[in-house]
């Protein structure tokens, strides 16, 4: 796998994925920062189901887009959690229900935790709050991955 993402085709799907996500989430900033929030970039935490390129996309994306809180937590824990969903959605892949858990459950126990700790809150409900959040991108995402199905919209021969 790790052969395959180094081509220059891969290299570019992975800077591609990046943009978006980073785009996408401070695009949409008021949603995407704090400690209530709703990125809908996460969606796209679903893309290492069909794409392994969408593991480092997504890791540098988040990066990129944690750059603008300035919070070194939230650019370190932050984007290793979306890096840490984003491996585990990819093995899961042939799972997907279990695939669409990795992003809730990472990112609700990393980002909700560093949160926690950054704004003084209540550990368990910030997990709650970034876990429900994740939920209702990840369903945004299934739902994208549903309708590409249906129209046959094949992204794994970009890989």
């Amino acid at each position: 796998m790790f052969k395959k993402l180094l081509t220059t085709r891969s290299l570019c799907i992975s800077a591609a994925i990046a943009a978006l996500y980073a785009a996408l989430t401070v695009l949409l900033a008021p949603i995407s920062y704090g400690p209530i929030q709703l990125r809908l970039s996460e969606a796209m935490t679903l893309l290492p189901i069909l794409l392994p390129q969408a593991i480092p996309g997504l890791f540098i994306g988040c990066l990129i887009a944690n750059l603008y809180t300035g919070m070194l937590t939230d650019i370190i824990f932050g984007s290793l959690a979306t890096l840490i969903a984003a491996t585990g959605t990819y093995f899961l892949r042939k799972k997907p229900l279990l695939a669409a858990a990795c992003p809730v459950v990472a990112n609700g126990l990393i980002v909700g935790l560093t949160l926690s700790l950054s704004f003084h809150l209540p550990v368990a409900l910030t997990m709650a709050e970034v876990a429900i959040g994740e939920i209702g991108a990840v369903a945004i995402g299934m739902v994208i991955l549903s309708g590409m199905k249906r129209a046959k919209i094949d992204l794994t021969r970009l890989g």
